[in-house]
């Protein structure tokens, strides 16, 4: 199949793109697994057109936590035109990620995945998705090539301010030439190997890309002899704050991806 991330396909009168909502209604000719999907909604990730020119939409379902990881099988699925309907009625807006990364077994690395935690039990406005990445790498890699207009990665993230202190830091993006271009880390997590990283893997326009960090009190080098569960007490609590920085921060994205930032909360890598 010849993939085709940025087409397009109208349904119903409704453009569908990369990050449209749709309820699937497979075909009475679809297999089991597919027909076991009937009425559930579901993200657009691709429209892809095959070597006959037939027109596939790839979908990944809401509420499955597996669809973040795109090195795992079975969380895309692929139905004609014909077995998807619209949800939205129009096309997506502005669209940003947030994701949580770091170690649970790391102390205080464990901030970013504590965060997403405490929003998931928050509303959270369309057009945002909310993901604990871990230490998975690659697959945040790869997620930054969804089409996404923005991305905030949550992330423990030293600078030698008091513990519990936070930051919004943009990195740059460098691109790199033809001599430059190795592989980078794959299971690093650090916000600039995992942009350089999908970069190398083929992210032609990546998201702009904001790491909402916490000064940690307790680090860990990875060679201590025993885990560390839990965060400590100032990183403890920063995470109710950083869900209201995160909640104010993306209101203003969601308004306007490129808005300028600069004020005194946030400081600029």
């Amino acid at each position: 199949m010849n993939e085709q991330p940025a087409r397009t396909v109208l349904v119903d009168g409704v453009e569908l793109a990369q990050g449209s909502r749709v309820r699937l209604r497979p075909g009475r000719n679809a297999d089991v697994l597919d027909l076991a999907l009937t009425g559930r909604t579901a993200e657009v990730d691709a429209v892809e057109e095959d070597l006959e020119g037939r027109i596939h939409i790839v979908v990944t379902l809401e509420g499955d936590d597996g669809r973040d990881f795109r090195t795992g099988l079975g969380h895309r699925f692929f139905f004609t035109p014909e077995e998807v309907e619209p949800v939205d009625g129009q096309a997506p807006g502005t669209r940003i990620l947030i994701a949580g990364i770091g170690n649970i077994f790391f102390a205080d690395d464990a901030f970013g995945p504590e965060v997403i935690t405490a929003m998931r039990e928050r509303p959270v406005p369309d057009g945002v998705h909310i993901a604990d990445f871990g230490i998975r790498g690659m697959d945040l890699a790869y997620r930054l090539q969804d089409g996404y207009d923005v991305a905030v990665l949550v992330d423990a993230a030293p600078r030698g301010k008091a513990p519990g202190t936070l930051y919004v830091i943009e990195p740059e993006q460098q691109p790199q030439d033809g001599a430059q271009r190795t592989m980078p880390e794959a299971h690093g997590m650090d916000p600039v190997q995992v942009l350089a990283l999908s970069a190398h893997l083929g992210g032609d326009k990546l998201p702009r890309v904001l790491v909402l960090g916490c000064e940690p009190s307790v680090r860990m080098r990875g060679d201590e002899p025993d885990v560390v569960v839990g965060l400590s007490e100032p990183v403890r609590e920063a995470v109710g704050r950083a869900v209201e920085m995160l909640e104010s921060l993306t209101g203003d994205l969601l308004l306007d991806p490129a808005c300028d930032l600069s004020r005194p909360a946030v400081v600029r890598h």
